[in-house]
């Protein structure tokens, strides 16, 4: 069950090192997860390394993705997110979410077109993503959990109080690549009447907030590079050679002027990658957004 908003509702956070390891999984994006599972909306099941996602009876992907360590030694190890919950608080953004999967899936060539269902994410699971953070044991996510709540005051402030809604309309490929080798595809917000603008400055006060309690770097590009998006397509929910990509052409032939809807921000949430409850990252801890204007 959801927790309920500006609430800490963290359980055990941390195992063994191989419970651990099993917890991490790869993001975008993306809600929680039961056991091992990945970062936009599975719920439990170790992923062979070589492996797409596994799949149900009914054809659709099993609700949770296993964990994949990256052998960058460079790269974080994220642990945790700040995320906007859609999925949960929109079922018609999830039915249009469904109906999007479906209607690929049932297009001709999809091998040739290196498109299978393991690249979508979860429907419950569509959420924005404001911050990546690693926080590599109890103490960091108890400061985290704090730090969201403290936020909280600030935030309502930033956002005048009122609610803020984001409208969704067509596609785009993360880092501009090419159609035949897209990588990510997601939903961008439509830039007008200052919505966009509002929530922008809200995840700002975020992102400001854990660097200054020392839990991002202060120079961190976070702030400048914030690209608001809802991922729809991953190639990282899955496990090809690498670089993975697929062929996203039709796609935006076909979908690339889709209106997706407009949707309220209802809260903020501390999410955990590599586990899930409900379909969502799990929630350590969350804080409402406006629901009224005041």
């Amino acid at each position: 069950m959801l927790k309920r908003p500006g609430t800490m509702c963290s359980r055990r956070r941390f195992g063994t090192e191989q419970e651990m390891h099993d917890r991490s999984a790869v993001s975008d994006g993306v809600k929680r997860v039961k056991g091992p599972i990945q970062a936009d909306g599975d719920e439990s099941a170790k992923r062979d390394g070589a492996a797409v996602a596994k799949m149900s009876s009914s054809g659709e992907p099993s609700s949770s993705v296993g964990a994949i360590r990256s052998p960058n030694p460079k790269k974080k190890d994220f642990t945790h997110f700040i995320s906007l919950p859609l999925g949960i608080h929109h079922p018609e953004f999830v039915n249009k979410l469904n109906k999007f999967r479906k209607s690929i899936l049932e297009w001709k060539n999809l091998t040739g077109m290196r498109i299978d269902p393991s690249l979508f994410t979860k429907p419950r699971s569509l959420h924005f993503t404001v911050l990546m953070l690693e926080l590599s044991n109890d103490d960091d996510v108890a400061k985290a959990e704090k730090v969201l709540q403290d936020v909280s005051s600030k935030l309502m402030e930033t956002l005048k109080n009122r609610p803020v809604s984001i409208r969704l309309r067509g596609l785009k490929c993360m880092g501009d690549t090419p159609l035949n080798r897209a990588r990510v595809v997601y939903a961008p917000p439509v830039v007008d009447s200052g919505s966009e603008e509002r929530l922008l400055s809200a995840c700002h006060v975020i992102i400001d907030a854990f660097a200054e309690a020392g839990l991002v770097d202060k120079d961190a590009k976070d702030r400048l590079n914030l690209k608001l998006h809802v991922t729809l397509m991953n190639t990282t929910f899955r496990r090809w050679e690498n670089p993975d990509y697929f062929d996203a052409q039709s796609i935006f032939e076909q979908f690339g002027s889709e209106e997706w809807g407009e949707y309220a921000i209802r809260e903020a949430h501390l999410s955990q990658k590599g586990r899930f409850e409900d379909g969502y990252f799990y929630c350590c801890a969350s804080v409402p957004f406006p629901k009224t204007c005041k």
